[in-house]
């Protein structure tokens, strides 16, 4: 009887095992095919190009000279 019992305990527990094993191994294939799909959509979506700015002067600007410089970061230009 007692062989019996240890016995039934040692299956259950090997079944436990393998029951978090596999659900382990479910949820990380589900969040690396999750992964990918998102890469996928990232690499595949066309990103869309900026439109230049276009600068224009005031109608009542009292400075007549328009400046325009570089300061290594990008271009300012001063109306």
């Amino acid at each position: 009887m007692q062989n019996i019992r240890a016995l039934f305990l040692g299956l259950a527990g090997i079944a436990a095992i393998t029951a978090i094993v596999v659900l382990t191994a479910s949820i990380t294939l589900a969040f690396a095919a999750m992964l990918a799909v998102f890469t996928a959509v990232k690499a595949l979506t066309p990103r869309p190009k900026p439109a230049p700015v276009r600068a224009r002067r005031s109608a009542n600007a009292r400075d007549e000279h328009m400046r325009v410089w570089n300061d290594g970061r990008g271009t300012i230009i001063d109306l």
